[in-house]
């Protein structure tokens, strides 16, 4: 059988750099090799031998294991959509949509799905715009993940100091509405009949919320798949990610952040390119419904090219 040639992409120009590393390791590591001939390319240090080799055909597929700028908000998938390569994963439109906080809520507002409400800081705010925000507030980058530059601001002492900072991640801000409560992801596997995945429950245990360490740090955090909420709660939940996929139209799969508050589900975000490391949510959550990592790879690459 002719294996199918795959350019794995990873690293990156985003601050989540070390974490696509990882991702792209667990993906080659889990790349079933009787099917799969892997290349890899660090998009920052290989980009001209990558795009040679694209626009030469030399290879079947891209997987790109990329997370935030660059990677996750459509630019890749913009290029590669130029020299018609397949590739796992979202396409420009709803990469680029999904990324963008503000935009993705804009577009979700009149479907009547629940979110915490929200405003948006420029870096051009005066003192007026910091008085307009109530306390206590989420502070978080517009168009970032892996929680970079995200501060729970309760003291209107912290929230200029706390905007500086995050503007380190980002050009917009966003202050939402604190909630506080049990945090649900969902992740939804498809095109156009997407499934939703078993739902997990995060408990942070080294901080008050799922923050980049919580996330990656082996331990930080007790994941419980599936999510023990109920039937009920678990299927509007799940009903509501598959939902927010098919309206932005995203494609492969994805991974939906929610808090529950006295049983009501808000959405928080969209996450077009998971993370795929050891501790990662979706492979535990495609675990429990009976795919195993390399099972899962494979229905990725297999939704890609029916694109």
């Amino acid at each position: 059988m002719k294996k199918l040639k795959v350019a794995l992409l990873y690293g990156g120009f985003s601050a989540e750099r070390e974490v696509s590393i990882k991702t792209a390791k667990k993906i080659e590591e889990n790349l079933n090799k009787k099917k799969y001939q892997v290349f890899l390319f660090d998009l920052r240090e290989d980009f001209d031998k990558f795009l040679k080799t694209i626009r030469n055909k030399k290879i079947d597929l891209v997987f790109p294991a990329l997370h935030g700028p660059f990677g996750e908000d459509g630019t890749i998938q913009g290029l590669l959509e130029i020299f018609k390569v397949p590739y796992v994963f979202s396409g420009v439109l709803a990469s680029s949509l999904a990324m963008d906080k503000e935009r993705t809520k804009n577009i979700l507002r009149p479907e009547n799905i629940l979110m915490p409400r929200s405003s948006v800081i420029k870096n051009n705010y005066c003192d007026a715009d910091l008085d307009k925000i109530k306390l206590p507030a989420v502070i978080k980058p517009i168009c970032q993940g892996s929680s970079f530059g995200i501060f729970i601001v309760k003291d209107r002492r912290e929230l200029a100091l706390s905007i500086k900072k995050s503007f380190n991640f980002g050009t917009e801000l966003m202050a939402e509405e604190f909630i506080g409560g049990r945090e649900i992801t969902a992740a939804v596997l498809g095109n156009e009949e997407p499934r939703a995945l078993p739902l997990i429950e995060i408990k942070p245990k080294t901080a008050d919320f799922f923050d980049y360490q919580a996330k990656y740090e082996p331990g930080a955090s007790e994941e419980i798949c599936p999510a023990p909420i109920g039937d009920k709660l678990t299927k509007k939940i799940q009903a509501t990610a598959v939902k927010i996929h098919q309206i932005l139209g995203c494609r492969g799969v994805t991974r939906s952040d929610f808090i529950v508050k006295d049983n009501r589900p808000y959405f928080l975000e969209i996450n077009t390119i998971p993370g795929m490391t050891e501790t990662s949510l979706v492979p535990l959550a495609a675990a429990k419904y009976g795919l195993s990592f390399s099972s899962l790879l494979d229905e990725l690459i297999s939704l890609a090219l029916k694109k």
